[in-house]
């Protein structure tokens, strides 16, 4: 069936998006440094005297913004590239944008559209920020206004199967790939397809690009990555096998090295134009890896159906430690805001959580192996990491910080490999 294209008037669309100012977002209790309820904090004389001096007290500024709570599930999270704004979709097809702030209760609801009648499942901002694509099962391509939430465009029936990935590769060209395999790329001037090819045996989980905009990746269920030739419009060639579904892809060491994350927890590593066969492999402790977010060059983040958000190494191969989790919950997807400060992840549990990656592109790896700690426990590399009472972040950090010294006194000059 081909796909119809309509550029959406406003006015018509109107009612179809709702405009609405949400209230201030309650803080989340776990991530509340607020005093338990019914106990009193112990009087502070610095406090008395400042209360004497009349001095109004401003509005609390933290570390990170406040969680968001949604009202289903997010299946998608995007962020704007120049401002601090959001955009996420949901399993009911809603597509939500935020502003987002550290200052207390600054977090605010700024639009919300309906358009998709299935599930949202992926969506991203364009380079300038003016616009933003979603897909859904519901087989549709979106574009929409960023600054009122309007529909633009609507592509009905663009793939024959619910779409289920999206990459903007420029200003005008977008590809998408669905739950059977389906490759298409368009261009949105026309509205049309310009390569509609299918390759793989079963859904397309994600795709990433080349700096030169030239040669597309996918990462599918089938256990393979796809290779295709966006300037000539062809298929160039599939992967070996992997074991289990490859679940994401992507770029790093300045596009020399291709990284798939898989349902099995490992990340498969391929030379760029060694696209046949890995190169290497890295097994990590996690069900699964269902995206891998570049960082760096070298250091990725990882999220996963255990709720944990991984920092993950590339040569050496190595866990650096936890930024964060969704306790217990599978992770949806994770971003990074536009200043590379958060890296923003929603979860089933229904929140947006941030979480304060600025120092991580400082960290430095060695090349040997040290001793893994005797709980097993990953090292926090934010504050919120294993848990969000920032009360105990500190005793965390210095107790972990004691037992590395521990560990390095004991490790022996030899390489335990």
């Amino acid at each position: 069936m081909a796909a119809t294209t309509e550029h959406v008037e406003v006015a018509s669309e109107s009612s179809e998006t709702e405009q609405k100012e949400a209230p201030e977002t309650t803080q989340d209790p776990e991530t509340s440094d607020a005093e338990p309820a019914g106990s009193e904090p112990d009087p502070d004389p610095d406090e008395d005297e400042d209360e004497d001096a009349g001095e109004p007290q401003g509005p609390r500024i933290r570390d990170t913004p406040m969680d968001l709570q949604l009202e289903a599930i997010a299946n998608t999270v995007a962020l704007h590239p120049t401002r601090d704004v959001l955009a996420c979709g949901d399993v009911d097809g809603d597509v939500y944008a935020f502003s987002y702030s550290c200052t207390e209760g600054e977090n605010r609801e700024l639009w919300s559209s309906g358009h998709h009648l299935k599930s949202c499942r992926q969506l991203r901002f364009t380079a300038d920020g003016e616009k933003l694509y979603s897909v859904s099962r519901d087989k549709a391509v979106h574009q929409l206004d960023v600054e009122r939430g309007q529909l633009v465009t609507r592509i009905r029936g663009a793939h024959g199967a619910p779409i289920n990935s999206l990459l903007l590769v420029d200003e005008n060209i977008v590809a998408t790939g669905d739950d059977g395999g389906t490759l298409k790329v368009w261009d949105m001037r026309k509205g049309t397809a310009i390569m509609d090819l299918k390759h793989h045996e079963d859904y397309i989980s994600d795709i990433t690009v080349d700096q030169a905009k030239r040669i597309l990746l996918t990462a599918s269920g089938d256990g393979t990555m796809g290779v295709f030739n966006i300037k000539r419009r062809r298929f160039e060639l599939l992967s070996e096998y992997q074991s289990g579904d490859l679940t994401s892809v992507a770029l790093m060491k300045r596009g020399k090295k291709v990284v798939c994350g898989s349902s099995e927890g490992t990340i498969y590593i391929f030379n760029w134009n060694g696209f046949g066969a890995t190169s290497d492999r890295f097994a990590l402790k996690a069900e699964s890896i269902d995206q891998i977010l570049p960082i760096t060059d070298s250091i990725m983040c990882t999220a996963s159906t255990d709720g944990y958000i991984r920092a993950v190494n590339l040569l050496p191969n190595r866990v650096i430690g936890c930024i964060g989790q969704h306790v217990g919950e599978p992770i949806e997807e994770l971003a990074k805001s536009w200043d590379s400060r958060f890296l923003v992840s929603c979860a089933q549990d229904q929140l947006i959580k941030f979480w304060d990656i600025s120092s991580l592109p400082n960290t430095t790896v060695d090349e040997y192996r040290k001793r893994k700690k005797k709980n097993g426990r990953m090292k926090s590399l934010t504050k919120k990491a294993h848990g969000d009472n920032d009360f105990f972040s500190g005793l965390v950090e210095e107790t972990e910080k004691k037992e590395e010294e521990e560990q390095e006194e004991e490790e022996d000059d030899s390489d335990s490999d």
